[in-house]
């Protein structure tokens, strides 16, 4: 995360509003929207979706869900590499990016939170939360 993206003092509190799509964010201190390049988390696309589209069709990456990052330090083609799973660390459906990796700090929380879908209705890419440990993330409302 970037430098001063948390305070101890001020706990992020993240609401998931529902979209056509996926889930827009919402700071539940104050209510306004917050805007995917907000400094205190980080929205992305996924990397390397196309290579597991059949892993990506799995419920548990569906919008709204909790993820799990996992450093790939052994990774013979980059070591800073940050692969993104279910919450249980079953089913891969990509990376982080290779521009965004070497900066998280290692605790980050994971969210799905928006989803693309190619035209056969089958998804083809998300969008995710990454946000600072102690950040408080609403689960969405089934």
């Amino acid at each position: 995360m970037p430098p001063g993206s948390s305070s101890s003092s001020e706990r992020l509190r993240i609401w998931l509003d529902r979209g056509e799509s996926g889930y827009w964010l919402r700071d539940a201190a104050t209510g306004d929207a917050m805007k995917w390049d907000d400094p205190r988390v980080r929205v992305v696309k996924l990397a390397g979706a196309s290579y597991r589209a059949d892993a990506l069709q799995a419920d548990a990456f569906a919008p709204g869900r909790r993820l799990t990052l996992v450093p790939e330090p052994e990774n013979e083609h980059d070591p800073n590499a940050v692969a993104v799973y279910d919450s249980e660390r079953r089913v891969q459906a990509g990376y982080v990016p290779a521009e965004v990796a070497p900066e998280l700090r290692g605790d980050e929380q994971a969210v799905s939170l928006w989803e693309f879908r190619g035209e056969d209705g089958q998804r083809i890419g998300l969008r995710i939360l990454l946000a600072p440990a102690d950040a408080w993330i609403q689960e969405p409302r089934a």
